[in-house]
C-alpha cells in the first residue's frame, strides 16, 4: 500500500500494546525523537521507545537490545504517566515494528495533528446514568474528544482515537471501550 493510504502511526490502548509485546521475541528500546527534538518532556523520561527489530526502528538514538520485562516496565510507565499508545508499521505498512508512546507534551504529532495517524479499533463509550461528569476523563484525553458543556460531560466519538486513557481515568469505572465499526 501508498504511504498516502495507510499511515505509519495508529492508535490503541494499553491492553492492546501490551499484547502486541507479549507476542513478540525481540525488544530494543530508543529515545524518543520527539522528545530529542523538543528537550525535556514533562510527562515521562526519554528511553520509550519501543522496537521489535533492530533494523525498524523509532526516529531517536540510543538503541539498545532489551527484554520483555524492560518492554513491560516502559508500558507500565506509559500507562502511570497517561502516555497514548501509538503503534508503527514497518516501511511496507504490513506488519507492527514497534510502539511510540506519546503525550500532548513534546511529541510532534500532538503538536501537529495534520500528521497523520489511524485512530485505533476501539472507541470509548460512557454510560452516563453512571457519570457523575467529574471531568478526569476529559483531563487526560490528548484528542480532545471529551469536553465540558453546561456542566455535562459530552462525549466527541468522531474525535476519540481509542487509546483508552478515558477508562484508566474514570473513578466511577463508567467508561469502557467498544468496537468502533
Amino acid at each position: 500500500m501508498s504511504d498516502s493510504i495507510l499511515p505509519i502511526h495508529y492508535v490503541c490502548t494499553h491492553e492492546q500494546a501490551r499484547a502486541l509485546i507479549e507476542a513478540r521475541r525481540q525488544f530494543f528500546i530508543s529515545n524518543c525523537g520527539c522528545r530529542e527534538d523538543h528537550g525535556a518532556c514533562k510527562r515521562s523520561r526519554m528511553d520509550v521507545c519501543l522496537s521489535f527489530s533492530a533494523s525498524d526502528t523509532g526516529s531517536g538514538t540510543g538503541l539498545r537490545p532489551a527484554t520483555l520485562e524492560d518492554a513491560l516496565a516502559i508500558l507500565l510507565e506509559a500507562q502511570n504517566k497517561q502516555l497514548v499508545a501509538r503503534p508503527f508499521r514497518n516501511d511496507d505498512r504490513n506488519a507492527t515494528s514497534g510502539i511510540c508512546f506519546c503525550c500532548d507534551d513534546c511529541c510532534s504529532y500532538f503538536a501537529n495533528p495534520e500528521e497523520p495517524c489511524d485512530r485505533g479499533e476501539l472507541v470509548a463509550a460512557t454510560d452516563f446514568d453512571d457519570c457523575t461528569h467529574c471531568g478526569f476523563c476529559m483531563d487526560v484525553c490528548h484528542f480532545h474528544a471529551r469536553e465540558m458543556m453546561d456542566g455535562k460531560l459530552v462525549e466527541r466519538i468522531d474525535a476519540c482515537y481509542g487509546c483508552g486513557l478515558c477508562v484508566s481515568a474514570c473513578p466511577e469505572e463508567c467508561i469502557s471501550m467498544r468496537a468502533r465499526y
